[in-house]
């Protein structure tokens, strides 16, 4: 289906009344729409008009987020560009709008309407209003720093209000300088001073993100830069909505980066064409010597988009390549080719044939252990754009086209890989899944699953999490959800909390094996509660289960409760579309069902396998 045929099929879909019948078909129609690089407002403004109940209603299983939107403005243009970039990432949106002007009732007062919407985001707009409605006039550069560093001040106590209210993250945004204020000061070295203290004070509101771990600050420079509008003259004075349609629509498709990360549906993988994609040219037809590789215009373009993909796989995305094309050639230029950047230790897994790339992706990704859904998958050709998208809806596809200096724009454009912070793990992820993808080749190699299992030399470790743990254990809780059986997301701030409090246990479980060290993939959330010990979280990363690894953990935090005078231990589940595959994992290891969860009695506690050997070191819990 092309952009055209996207838009008429939801725009007869709003006409019929079927929007909320037909919600799932609604992300991949704005996925081709987004594509056709077509206004997504509009269509907002359609799926605005549902009602959450109704969609819900008919898609019990459909993801929600519910957020808040507050500033100084109008904020109310803001809800149908976020609709539409939430719908399009999956999510049906939840909105709470604020009052005009209301931020500051809003954050500072625990008993407000916001807080009581009870929402996983919140949206503060600040625009140029919020801070030129406290200058003077006539004003000079010091009136405007005065009014700036006030602003700051009380943004920081709202901050700190709203982390000891919330367990939200709450989103900020610099303050964009219109050209219209600077232009009112007409001697240049004024001009020079206001550009100064303005990004001086923008500055400080991006590290106020530094010392506060439930807040985000969104830089929009960068979207201003691109020449989007900061304001409409005729909206800012009669609707005093104080930023232009573009520019909410800019930061809209930001907060949908966002979401997805917050909702744990953040990708992994970056599988990538090579003819038209990597380089100029077709291998299979021009030989390795007339691909266009670097060198002239569109070999800069190449080299440009390359460097790209190598920056992505150094911050812990995961490279492959999915190619129709011959093995041997394909080999022969990544391991050759002196000007290509990129070689076959860069990808955790080379895929070159003639089978369908659907087919190909479907196959990796169960080499890989992860889902489909966490793979983006790059190429300039419509007709294996629309085949992958067609034939794996939970792929995100990005439709590079013809010309290569537009690839890098396409590519990032969507921050498929955004998260919050990088940990030492992402940085060696690659490393990590070449090393299992070793494990399945010893795995096809094995009679048995028990001889594979014998043979891996498993040691796993149960250790109470750390300071230097933090990072990895919130992003386990973001970004799992296979094994995930509660799918509560943690900022790293609820790791703090929970590590600090002295009725909960939170453990860490660390796995290596004759391939190498896997780190940290998983934790279990444990405490006491009189004489009951209660599991609360667990998770493992898809990398390391069915190895024995979860059942060894669970043993461990069994036996432990026992140990320390446990009567019983209660395990929670909640079941989600991802960790279905797991409603029978407490079942099958002595739990019954009670009520909303699982019960054990610790009458028979069944020992970890024998392949495993477990390291385990526990610190005691108030009951």
């Amino acid at each position: 289906m092309t952009g055209t045929g996207a838009q008429d099929r939801l725009l007869a879909l709003h006409r019929e009344g079927g929007l909320a019948a037909a919600y799932p078909d609604v992300p991949p129609l704005l996925a081709e729409i987004a594509d056709a690089d077509a206004d997504l407002t509009r269509y907002g403004q359609l799926l605005a008009r549902l009602d959450p109940a109704e969609v819900l209603a008919a898609h019990p299983d459909q993801a929600t987020l519910t957020v808040a939107i507050t500033g100084h403005g109008t904020v109310e243009p803001l809800v149908a560009p976020l609709t539409a970039e939430l719908a399009r990432h999956g999510l049906l949106l939840r909105p709470h709008v604020s009052d005009f002007d209301s931020y500051v009732f809003d954050l500072s007062d625990p008993g407000s309407r916001l807080y009581a919407a009870r929402p996983d985001l919140v949206l503060c707009l600040l625009d140029p209003q919020t801070i030129f409605d406290e200058v003077p006039a006539p004003w000079g550069p010091d009136d405007v720093e005065r009014a700036f560093a006030e602003k700051l001040t009380l943004l920081g106590q709202l901050v700190t209000r709203f982390e000891a209210t919330s367990r939200a993250t709450l989103v900020l945004n610099t303050v964009p300088l219109p050209r219209e204020r600077a232009a009112q000061l007409i001697d240049h070295r004024s001009r020079n001073r206001l550009g100064v203290l303005w990004r001086e004070a923008n500055a400080r509101l991006l590290r106020l993100a530094e010392d506060h771990p439930g807040l985000v600050v969104l830089d929009v420079d960068p979207l201003t830069a691109e020449g989007v509008p900061v304001t409409e003259p005729r909206m800012s004075v009669y609707a005093k909505a104080n930023l232009s349609a573009e520019l909410l629509a800019a930061y809209a498709r930001e907060i949908g980066h966002l979401a997805r990360h917050v909702t744990g549906r953040s990708k992994k993988v970056l599988a990538v064409d090579l003819d038209g994609t990597l380089w100029g040219g077709i291998l299979a037809e021009d030989g390795a010597d007339g691909i266009t590789v670097a060198g002239g215009y569109t070999g800069d373009a190449f080299t440009a988009f390359r460097k790209v993909v190598k920056q992505l796989g150094a911050q812990g995305v995961l490279l492959a390549v999915v190619s129709k094309n011959d093995p041997e050639p394909v080999a022969a230029v990544l391991r050759e080719h002196r000007d290509l950047l990129l070689a076959e230790d860069d990808f955790v897994r080379v895929v070159a044939n003639w089978q369908p790339k659907s087919g190909n992706l479907r196959d990796l990704a169960d080499a890989l252990n992860l889902g489909v859904d966490s793979f983006v998958f790059a190429d300039d050709s419509p007709f294996e754009c629309g085949q992958v998208r067609h034939a794996l809806p939970g792929v995100a596809v990005v439709r590079l086209g013809t010309d290569p200096a537009t690839h890098v724009g396409r590519l990032l454009r969507d921050g498929w890989f955004d998260t919050r912070s990088l940990t030492a793990t992402d940085r060696t992820r690659a490393e990590t899944y070449r090393t299992e993808l070793a494990r399945q080749d010893l795995r096809q190699s094995s009679a048995s699953l028990d001889g594979y299992l014998a043979q891996l030399g498993l040691e796993v470790t149960l250790a109470p999490a750390e300071a230097a743990d933090v990072a990895r254990v919130s992003q386990l809780s973001l970004r799992t959800n296979q094994f995930n059986l509660t799918t509560r997301r943690w900022q790293e701030r609820d790791v703090r909390e929970l590590m600090a409090d002295p009725a909960t246990e939170l453990l860490t479980i660390r796995v290596r094996d004759r391939f190498g060290d896997s780190g940290l993939v998983g934790l279990v959330g444990y405490r006491r509660a009189g004489g009951l010990g209660f599991i609360d979280d667990f998770v493992l990363s898809c990398r390391v289960f069915s190895r024995g690894v979860e059942q060894a953990c669970l043993a461990a935090v069994l036996r432990h409760a026992k140990d320390t005078g446990a009567e019983a231990v209660l395990a929670g589940y909640r079941p989600t579309a991802k960790n279905r595959g797991f409603a029978d994992f407490y079942p099958r290891h002595g739990f019954r069902p009670t009520g909303g969860g699982f019960r054990h009695d610790l009458v028979r506690i069944a020992p970890p396998p024998e392949h495993v050997r477990l390291v385990e070191h526990h610190r005691e819990v108030s009951a």
